[in-house]
């Protein structure tokens, strides 16, 4: 079976619209994409939790919406030139789409990656490496961290490096996943928890942790956490939420505890030491594809 696929130049202020129309009418699928993407005119958009996007598409979109047949493309295309989001059809085109097993294409994107020749973070549907050591067995979801992530495995990186970790008690604030906090569980802590303000990212922290044979002290929200403190508070979130996190993230750190940062750009790092001068003496763990880690003892 074969597909249509069209795809629509779009202005800032009509891409979201355009999609909305398209899928009203019958679209599989709607994705909006850069038009300059790999020129140099493209440009990034960030978002953090809790706040608004600076913008919710680029200067100049592309708007790509699959349909089963030409008759559907037509028609979703008679509608969006009836709502006025396009004069005319000038640089409007088509490309045939061959059915395709999407989910086994979905799964050659995630391969089993190594950290640091110590750690090994396995997708379900591949076998371990032969001879790898410490195996953690961790398919994509709902919950941010599959160890494929720069910011990732700059963490997995600092836990491998100071392992075995077997006196430490570990908080993974802000876990998604799991990983972190499943890491520092096969890594040696005795005592692990993982807290996320997200319902579906402690419910698969918790699954995830049981797959691995992990037994976590704590996985919950992060309103249910305990009043203690920890020997290590690992945190891969965002520069903005870490910068009014730092009270109590470093609160929560037991003094000359470690306290590991990551979800930070490399140009963001020095006002993220800055706001963490008065309660931890951080500087750059390490660096990869311009996302740094920032790790150092709390005072």
């Amino acid at each position: 079976m074969t597909y249509r696929e069209i795809a629509i130049p779009a202005s800032e202020e009509c891409a979201e619209t355009l999609s909305d129309v398209l899928l009203e009418h019958g679209a599989l699928s709607v994705t909006v994409e850069d038009q300059e993407a790999g020129s140099e005119s493209e440009q990034a958009l960030f978002g953090e939790p809790g706040m608004q996007l600076p913008r919710h598409s680029w200067q100049h979109n592309l708007v790509r919406a699959l349909f089963h047949d030409d008759a559907g493309a037509d028609a979703a295309l008679m509608a969006v030139l009836g709502r006025g989001l396009l004069s005319d059809l000038r640089g409007v085109t088509r490309h045939d789409i061959p059915e395709q097993d999407w989910v086994r294409l979905t799964q050659s994107q995630f391969q089993p990656v190594c950290i640091a020749d110590a750690l090994w973070i396995v997708p379900s549907w591949h076998a371990a490496p032969a001879g790898a050591g410490l195996i953690i067995h961790l398919d994509p979801g709902l919950a941010f961290g599959t160890g494929t992530h720069p910011t990732t495995q700059l963490c997995l990186e600092w836990l491998v490096r100071h392992a075995p970790l077997r006196t430490w008690d570990v908080l993974d604030y802000g876990c998604g996943s799991g990983i972190l906090a499943i890491a520092a569980a096969r890594l040696g802590a005795p005592r692990v928890s993982g807290v996320d303000i997200d319902a579906d990212a402690v419910s698969a922290a918790r699954a995830n942790a049981l797959a691995n044979a992990v037994m976590l002290e704590r996985c919950c929200h992060v309103d249910a956490l305990p009043d203690q403190r920890f020997d290590v508070v690992l945190a891969n979130i965002l520069a903005s939420p870490l910068r009014l996190l730092a009270p109590m993230l470093a609160a929560r750190c037991q003094p000359g505890g470690h306290l590991v940062l990551s979800g930070i750009l490399a140009r963001q790092a020095d006002a993220l030491i800055a706001t963490y001068a008065p309660f931890a003496r951080l500087a750059v763990d390490g660096e990869r594809e311009g996302w740094v880690c920032l790790a150092g003892p709390v005072l």
